[in-house]
C-alpha cells in the first residue's frame, strides 16, 4: 500500500463511504447527545441504572453459559467453562442484590475504561489528521477529556462511585455524541 495511487484511492474511497453514510453518524451522535444529557441530570439514577444493567448482562452471559458447558461437558476445558459461567452468574446477582456497593467496582472498570477509550479517540484522531481533512480535532478533545475524567474520578474514590458512572458515561456520550455530529456534518459537504 506504499504506492501513492493506492493511499488515494484508499483515501478516495474512505471519504466516499464517509459522505454515503453521513446521516447514519448524525443520527447516532444526536441519540448519544440526548442519552448523555439524561445521564448527566440525573447521575445516581444513571449509576444505579447502569449497575443493574451489568448485573443483569453478568448474569444473564454466566447462565448461558453454564447451559453451553454442561451442553459440551466432554470438550475440552469443561472445569474454565464451568468457572466462568458460576463467575459471571455470582457476579451479577452481587451486583442485582447490592448495586449501591457494586458501583464502586464498576467504577474502578469505568476508570480503566475512560483511559483506553481515551488513547484510543486520540490515535483515532490523529489518523483522521493524516489521512482525510475535516473535523479530527473533535475527536481528539473527546480522547484527552476521557483522560480527564478518568484522572478525576480516580482522585476522588471512594465518594465518586455513588455518581461517577452515571455523570462521566453522560458526559463521555455528550462529548462523543458531538464528535460524531461534527464528523458528521462535515462528511455531508465533502466531495467524495
Amino acid at each position: 500500500m506504499s504506492n501513492p495511487s493506492d493511499i488515494a484511492a484508499m483515501q478516495s474511497s474512505v471519504a466516499r463511504a464517509l459522505h454515503e453514510h453521513w446521516v447514519m453518524f448524525l443520527i447516532e451522535g444526536l441519540v448519544l447527545v440526548i442519552l448523555g444529557a439524561a445521564a448527566i441530570a440525573l447521575p445516581p439514577l444513571a449509576t444505579l441504572a447502569l449497575t443493574i444493567l451489568f448485573g443483569w448482562l453478568f448474569l444473564i452471559s454466566g447462565v448461558i453459559g453454564l447451559f453451553s458447558t454442561f451442553m459440551m461437558r466432554h470438550a475440552p476445558g469443561f472445569w474454565w467453562s464451568l468457572l466462568s459461567a458460576v463467575l459471571g452468574i455470582v457476579v451479577g446477582l452481587m451486583l442485582l442484590a447490592r448495586p449501591i456497593t457494586g458501583a464502586f467496582s464498576l467504577t474502578l472498570v469505568l476508570i480503566a475504561f475512560f483511559i483506553i477509550e481515551g488513547v484510543a479517540s486520540i490515535m483515532f484522531a490523529l489518523d483522521h489528521k493524516r489521512e482525510l481533512s475535516g473535523r479530527w480535532g473533535w475527536m481528539l478533545v473527546s480522547g484527552i477529556v476521557d483522560l480527564i475524567l478518568a484522572a478525576f474520578v480516580f482522585a476522588g474514590l471512594p465518594s465518586t462511585a455513588a455518581w461517577a458512572i452515571g455523570l462521566l458515561v453522560g458526559i463521555n456520550m455528550v462529548f462523543g455524541g458531538s464528535a460524531l455530529i461534527a464528523m458528521a456534518l462535515h462528511a455531508r459537504s465533502a466531495t467524495a
